[in-house]
């Protein structure tokens, strides 16, 4: 039987647990380390030979469907050398309502307590030093104002500016952004970030002794969507 090795990685005088075999390594290996797990930010498929969808074919009710993440993108910052992380989750729910050509409802809901990144270690800190995520384990975005959707039909991607509610560590802010989407013969597709300060949220961002995270941060999401 094979044993699993736990590796700790000793950086600039810090220990972080990872995963794998011990070694020590300095800030900036750490930082490519990190930067090359990175996931790259969420972007509309390609339509490839896909039937386009009608405009008259847009409205009615839509749900979030496989294939859908949410999560988010920092920014760690050790002894100069910054690094970006970001988590992912596919247990994302929700539902959407289309009137018209106008985006009329959409309530989503992601469970915070499901987000992870390549190492054990962070996500473990992540949940219950940074999220309390036994106190908070979703995350909501509720539409506040009706969208402009017609531009998203034909398979190509358009532009679908939205404000909403958006509720993380049970605080509920305001927030604007521009979705890109994409509606086809197969369903839709909507992607997109929003930027926050962790403080609004009355979130501290970690600041440990060898590492620091920045301030801001991106929520970010690809949401698949299927006929409800």
């Amino acid at each position: 039987m094979r044993t699993r090795t736990k590796v700790v990685l000793a950086v600039g005088g810090s220990v972080l647990v990872l995963g794998g075999v011990a070694f020590a390594v300095g800030p900036g290996i750490y930082a490519d380390h990190v930067n090359s797990q990175a996931a790259a930010p969420p972007r509309i498929a390609a339509a490839g030979e896909r039937d386009p969808l009608p405009a008259t074919d847009l409205p009615g009710e839509w749900t979030v469907g496989a294939g859908s993440f949410a999560g988010y993108r920092v920014d760690e910052v050790l002894r100069g050398h910054r690094a970006t992380v970001t988590g992912r989750t596919e247990q994302v729910t929700g539902d959407l309502t289309v009137t018209g050509d106008q985006l009329t409802a959409a309530d989503i809901t992601v469970d915070v307590a499901g987000i992870a990144t390549p190492e054990a270690a962070r996500d473990a800190y992540f949940r219950s030093s940074v999220m309390d995520t036994d106190r908070f384990p979703q995350a909501t975005f509720e539409l506040t104002s009706p969208a402009p959707v017609s531009a998203v039909t034909g398979g190509r991607p358009g532009e679908v500016p939205v404000t909403g509610e958006l509720t993380i560590h049970g605080v509920t802010r305001q927030v604007s952004t521009t979705l890109q989407a994409a509606a086809n013969g197969d369903g839709a597709q909507v992607t997109g970030s929003v930027p926050i300060t962790f403080a609004d949220y009355g979130v501290t961002a970690p600041r440990l002794p060898f590492v620091s995270v920045e301030d801001t941060g991106q929520v970010e999401f690809s949401l698949h969507l299927e006929r409800g």
